[in-house]
């Protein structure tokens, strides 16, 4: 069997610490419920996305920024553990990494809220510092936790250069349509194609909606998150991926999983529908453990989850992880 190409993937992104507590319910407006679990951990969907990267075999590259504080200096670390570049990571001594409030409840249900702080202070010399590793790579993955003007100059090197583009619109917000006509492939979710497309996603059918209105716009392939699973629509047809049977425990960084997944595929070569497959598996284990960097798999798991699916298929059987 021939060796697997590693894919070389370039990641603009955001980085934050996060803290999670999990509880019985998520609170409503004004209520207090005690929790029965913390965590502290590396976050941020750049974080998360190049983590993912990184442990699905590829060469990751992170562009982004920290404060010049203890919590900056960790998270770097802690990125290097994973074996991500992060020398076009800055550290900002103006400005606090970035924090994200997560609280999760026991059916992986999750309200979020963050500071951004040192994200927010990218400036596009910064990615114009990291042009070679960009135009290097196979595929360059944003987001939107830094400014939209370092997207798209990240965005318009990686075009020059001949790189495959990839876009996570969250958080979500309105984007120019120069932006979207320079994107390979959209992924994004429910929420965040209400805000492109203004077409409420409950089904497939409205997914596909969503999804041809961004391709009228000039994205080249999207893929829209339903609540009952992802649907690919491209120059290769439309690809409808039902959820698999997993139980949720937190779908914190299961967005993040798929779309590095997703570029990972691609980095190697393969076709958009396998792509999309390999990323639909690999965000579906991301949401079996708490914590968004605790759940990113790695290649084995990956592929043997895959393995497993394919032969309940080939026999018939019903089987949940």
């Amino acid at each position: 069997m021939a060796a697997r190409r590693q894919a070389d993937i370039l990641v603009v992104g955001g980085i934050s610490t996060d803290f999670l507590v999990q509880g019985p319910r998520l609170p409503r407006q004004g209520q207090n419920v005690e929790g029965h679990l913390f965590l502290e951990s590396l976050g941020g969907k750049g974080a998360n996305a190049s983590v993912a990267a990184a442990r699905l075999g590829a060469r990751a590259t992170l562009v982004g920024r920290v404060g010049a504080d203890a919590r900056g200096l960790g998270l770097l670390e802690q990125l290097e553990g994973e074996g991500v570049d992060t020398l076009a990571v800055t550290r900002d001594p103006g400005a606090s990494t970035g924090v994200v409030l997560e609280m999760v409840d026991e059916s992986g249900h999750r309200q979020s809220l963050s500071a951004e702080g040192a994200n927010r202070r990218m400036r596009v010399p910064d990615v114009l510092a990291a042009e070679e590793r960009i135009s290097r790579a196979d595929v360059l993955l944003v987001q939107l936790e830094v400014p939209l003007e370092v997207v798209v100059a990240a965005v318009h090197v990686a075009r020059a250069a001949g790189t495959h583009v990839v876009l996570d619109p969250a958080p979500p917000t309105a984007l120019p349509e120069e932006l979207l006509e320079a994107v390979h492939v959209i992924r994004l979710n429910d929420l965040e194609a209400e805000v492109l497309t203004g077409v409420e996603v409950v089904d497939r059918a409205s997914a596909r909606q969503a999804a041809e209105n961004l391709l009228r716009r000039g994205v080249g392939s999207a893929v829209v998150a339903a609540p009952q699973g992802n649907l690919l629509l491209g120059s290769e047809g439309e690809l409808w991926l039902p959820n698999l049977p997993v139980d949720w425990v937190d779908t914190t960084g299961a967005g993040d999983a798929f779309s590095a997944a997703l570029c990972v595929a691609l980095g190697e070569r393969r076709s958009l529908s396998d792509a999309a497959r390999f990323a639909h598996a690999t965000s579906a284990l991301a949401t079996m453990r708490l914590g968004a960097l605790s759940g990113l798999p790695n290649r084995e798991q990956v592929e043997s989850f895959m393995a497993r699916l394919a032969m309940s298929a080939l026999s018939g059987e019903s089987a949940r992880w």
